[in-house]
């Protein structure tokens, strides 16, 4: 996992499977899970994208250059 920060933004990729393209929005949604009967309640994503909205922000999902995805989280700039 690399994790990136510039600014008001961080980017956190992984290497592992990737998430679909049609699911890029989904999973944000909650208990939305890739693989129905694996662990967790599908509600990771969808906690980090009520903090990152709460907080003036956006949350995109991407594809990772080598596999894996990538989720960036972007913050309104404070002076």
């Amino acid at each position: 996992m690399i994790v990136r920060v510039n600014g008001p933004s961080v980017a956190v990729e992984d290497n592992g499977l990737g998430i679909p393209g049609d699911h890029h929005e989904r999973v944000l949604e909650p208990f939305h899970r890739l693989r129905p009967r694996s662990s967790g309640a599908g509600l990771g994503l969808n906690l980090v994208k009520q903090v990152v909205d709460h907080h003036g922000g956006r949350i995109t999902i991407a594809d990772g250059p080598s596999g894996g995805a990538i989720v960036r989280l972007e913050f309104p700039a404070v002076s």
